[in-house]
Order: structure tokens, then C-alpha cells, then sequence
């Protein structure tokens, strides 16, 4: 027997505190993944980058981050949160570390790919949170636990910071030293919710979730609106720098602002999904994606800075919608179809950087991509039109 079958009943404390451990362990790998992005800018002038290796550079994580989340996931459901969660920001201090040595694009490609297991946590803390609630309260406490996108906005204002005050490979310490203590206090105090259904525990039980229609429509919702956080969040210093010459800590803090309003506006999701349903919040985020979207493609700084302040907002209540509508429609397998669901998403972040940086090389703007953006969320938008409860069906 496991350690998440045999764990006592959950008590409002008790739940409060493994939703905040949850939220504050998803915050600090958020932020050592975030620190890849943060330093770019930096990084680009050290080793001299052209546009195209830049997002190559970025997108990478974002590779392990994204498809990582399927193994986790399912691991979570088979042995519980506590003991996965600790060794993915166990793997994730070394990478980190060595991005600090860093002189080479080769090095750089290889330690960014392995960061990319911080990304990858989101799956784990979604199963592990998601036990501790029941049903009514999920899209909530998903909802605050998704707020753990802060960690984004600690690296976008934090790393650049750091490298400026006590030297460039702090830049990267200073995130993973943040991982190092928040391990020992999740090791101290993190339990696993107890469980009372069978979860999904073989690559057969996961192929019979991939069956349903459910779980590859909420995958395309999260593509969007995930995708497009990590994608914004990690892309924004460099739009700053490039677009605006802005310099680095300068574009460091409007890319925090933009990931604390998404990060603020995804627990307000939930609980408008608590309310009124994932569906119906996910019908109003859409069109005003595609909205901001063209506003960014205007390369005016006023705006450029309407655009993402309003997307962030958008994302956000989208991202608190699509992890209500999981548990609801997969209440035995939330880490296992939470790991499919974001690693579409994660996928959301991995190709738009790169499209972005091929399209900026190619036409000197980035405008055309901001299109492309405002045509995918309609798109998504005719789709959550079409979406029914009834499509949760097998």
C-alpha cells in the first residue's frame, strides 16, 4: 500500500497547509525554469546569439517540461505528490547550477533542456492538490495553486537582479538555492491526500483516458492558454530588448508585471468556474485573446503594453478554467490526464518561439506572429462553442 492510500482524512488545516506547500514548491521550479528566459538577453550578448538560436535556446525546456508532465502525472497517481514532487525540484537544483558556468551554445541548449524538469512539475502538484478538495472547491484550489506562475515573474525581475548585483551566475544560483530550502520544508511537512478510487497506473489505463474526445479538446484549450503564458513569459524580455531596446532589468519587470496579472487572474478562473463553469469562462478568455493579440502586433509601446497586460488577464482566468474542467471529467485520474493536458500546453509554449523567432528573421517583425496568435484563439473559441458536458462521454 502507498503512502497516498494510507494517509488520514483531511482537515480544513491540514488541506490549507498542503495547498500552500503545493503552490510554493510549483512557485520555485516555476522560477528556475523562468531564469532560462530572464537571462536571455544577457545570455545573448555573452555568447553572441542571432535571433533564431535565441528561441531555440528558449523554446528548449519547455520540451522536457512539456512531455515530462505524462510520466509525472502518472507517477503521481501511482505513488502520490509528496515523494514525485520532492525528487522532480531534487533534479532540478543541478541544472540549474551548472547554467551559472555556462560559455558555450551547446552547454547552454543542454542545461536548458534539463531545466525543463521544473516546467514539468505542474502535473504533480495538480494530482497531489487536487486529493485534498472536494469537487465544489477544486477549481479554487487548483485555481491558487496555478498561481505558483509566480515564480516566472520572481525570475523575470529577480534573476537580472541578481546577475547585475553579485555577478552573472547568480542569475541562476539564486532561483535553485530558493528550490534547495523550499525541499526541506516540503520533505518536513507535505502529505498525500487520501484516496478512495483506483487512479490510473499503467500506460494501458492512460491509453483508455487518450480514448475520449474530452481530454484532446482540453488539451487544445490549454495549448492556448498555458502555452501562450509560458510563451509570452519567456519571450517578453526579449521583445522588450528587441523591439524597444529596452535593457535588461527594465524589460525584467514588465515581464514580472505581466506574469503577476495572469498569475493573479488564474485563481479568479476557478472560482468563476466553481460558479459559472469552465465552459462558459473559456467562452469569454478566447475572443479576448485574439483581441490583445492584435493590439501586441501594433509595435507601439502604449499598445504593446495594452496588449499584454490584457492577454495576461485573458490567460490567466483561461488557465483557472481548464484545470476545473479536469477533475470534473477525470475525478480518477487527474495527475495522468493533468500530465496530457499540460504537456499540450507546454507545447503551447515550445513552438510559438520558435515560429516567432523564424518569422522575425525572416520579416524583421514580429507582427505576423501576433496574427497567427489572434487566429488560434478563435479557432479555440469555435471549439469551447461547440464543447458539451455530454463530449465527456467515453
Amino acid at each position: 500500500m502507498t503512502e497516498k492510500t494510507s494517509a488520514s482524512a483531511p482537515e480544513l488545516a491540514g488541506r490549507t497547509r498542503q495547498l500552500v506547500l503545493g503552490t510554493g514548491a510549483f512557485a520555485v521550479c516555476f522560477a528556475v525554469f523562468g531564469s532560462v528566459s530572464a537571462m536571455m538577453p544577457i545570455i545573448r550578448e555573452r555568447l553572441e546569439l542571432d535571433p533564431f538560436q535565441v528561441s531555440v535556446a528558449i523554446a528548449l525546456p519547455v520540451i522536457l517540461g512539456s512531455l515530462g508532465r505524462i510520466p509525472l502525472g502518472m507517477l503521481t497517481d501511482r505513488y502520490g505528490g509528496r515523494i514525485v514532487f520532492a525528487a522532480v525540484m531534487a533534479c532540478s537544483v543541478a541544472p540549474a547550477a551548472l547554467l551559472g558556468w555556462v560559455e558555450s551554445y551547446s552547454m547552454l541548449l543542454l542545461c536548458g533542456l534539463l531545466v525543463g524538469i521544473a516546467l514539468a512539475s505542474f502535473s504533480v502538484g495538480i494530482g497531489f492538490v487536487s486529493g485534498w478538495y472536494p469537487p465544489s472547491q477544486q477549481g479554487t484550489a487548483l485555481g491558487i495553486y496555478g498561481a505558483g506562475n509566480i515564480g516566472q515573474s520572481v525570475a523575470a525581475f529577480g534573476s537580472p537582479a541578481l546577475a547585475a548585483a553579485a555577478g552573472y551566475s547568480w542569475g541562476f544560483w539564486g532561483p535553485a538555492l530558493l528550490v534547495l530550502i523550499w525541499l526541506v520544508l516540503y520533505l518536513l511537512w507535505a502529505r498525500n491526500a487520501p484516496v478512495g478510487t483506483a487512479a490510473v497506473k499503467t500506460l494501458h489505463d492512460l491509453m483508455q483516458s487518450l480514448r475520449r474526445r474530452t481530454s484532446w479538446v482540453l488539451g487544445a484549450f490549454y495549448f492556448l492558454t498555458f502555452g501562450g503564458f509560458v510563451a509570452m513569459s519567456i519571450y517578453l524580455p526579449t521583445f522588450l530588448t528587441d523591439i524597444f531596446d529596452l535593457r535588461p532589468t527594465d524589460a525584467g519587470s514588465r515581464t514580472a508585471g505581466f506574469v503577476v496579472v495572469a498569475t493573479v487572474m488564474r485563481p479568479v478562473g476557478g472560482i468563476l468556474s466553481d460558479r459559472f463553469s469552465g465552459r462558459i469562462v473559456l467562452l469569454w478568455v478566447f475572443p479576448a485573446t485574439a483581441a490583445f493579440a492584435l493590439f501586441l502586433a501594433c509595435p507601439l509601446m502604449s499598445t504593446f503594453t495594452i496588449g499584454a497586460l490584457g492577454m495576461a488577464a485573458a490567460i490567466g482566468l483561461g488557465n483557472g478554467a481548464v484545470f476545473k474542467l479536469v477533475p470534473q471529467y477525470f475525478p480518477q485520474a487527474v495527475g495522468s490526464v493533468t500530465g496530457l493536458v499540460g504537456a499540450a500546453g507546454g507545447l503551447g509554449g515550445f513552438f510559438p518561439p520558435l515560429l516567432v523567432g523564424a518569422i522575425r528573421q525572416a520579416t524583421g517583425s514580429y507582427s505576423l506572429g501576433f496574427i497567427l496568435l489572434a487566429g488560434a484563439s478563435i479557432a479555440c473559441f469555435l471549439l469551447a462553442w461547440r464543447f458539451r458536458p455530454s463530449d465527456s462521454a467515453a
